[in-house]
């Protein structure tokens, strides 16, 4: 699991107008204790002086530039959706077992994350900073994006499951 319990109480910090896609997404993936957000969101948040952390993105195009380097690449999409199609190389561990999977995860050198889009890898990317993983990029537009361009990709399978 993401979070341990799901069951805990979630306030929302998020950017005005997206908390509905927040609690959608979060429902989701089984987290329904939403019990706010944060009036103002992320900006109230930094202009009361509160502690933020970011976390580097990168372009489709930068990754493919720093794919050329053989960089560690962390696949979290669904293993239905790796073994569909993915980066070479890259190693899939799913968000939602994210957890049971730090031991692989490196912490001596850096990598680089993404999903389909974006979403999923960023809360990764959230989730293993909090756990001290520090050295770590996301990729803006997941898989959909870079597999448009210049970098190795397996062949196409039609998924045999959704799930």
């Amino acid at each position: 699991e993401m979070v341990p319990d799901i069951k805990q109480p979630i306030l929302l910090v998020t950017y005005p107008g997206k908390e509905e896609e927040a609690i959608i997404r979060l429902s989701r993936v089984g987290y329904d204790n939403t019990i706010g957000y944060l009036k103002g969101g992320f900006d109230a948040w930094k202009a009361a002086g509160k502690e933020v952390d970011t976390v580097k993105r990168i372009s489709a195009e930068e990754f493919a530039r720093e794919f050329k380097d053989k960089p560690v690449v962390i696949d979290v999409r669904k293993k239905s959706e790796y073994d569909s199609q993915h980066v070479e190389g890259a190693l899939n561990i799913p968000l939602n077992t994210i957890n049971q999977h730090l031991a692989e995860i490196p912490k001596d050198k850096p990598f680089i994350l993404h999903c389909q889009g974006g979403y999923r890898s960023m809360i990764a990317a959230s989730l293993l900073k909090q756990r001290g993983w520090d050295d770590l990029v996301d990729v803006e537009g997941g898989f959909g994006a870079i597999k448009e361009m210049d970098v190795p990709v397996t062949e196409y399978q039609e998924p045999k499951t959704l799930l």
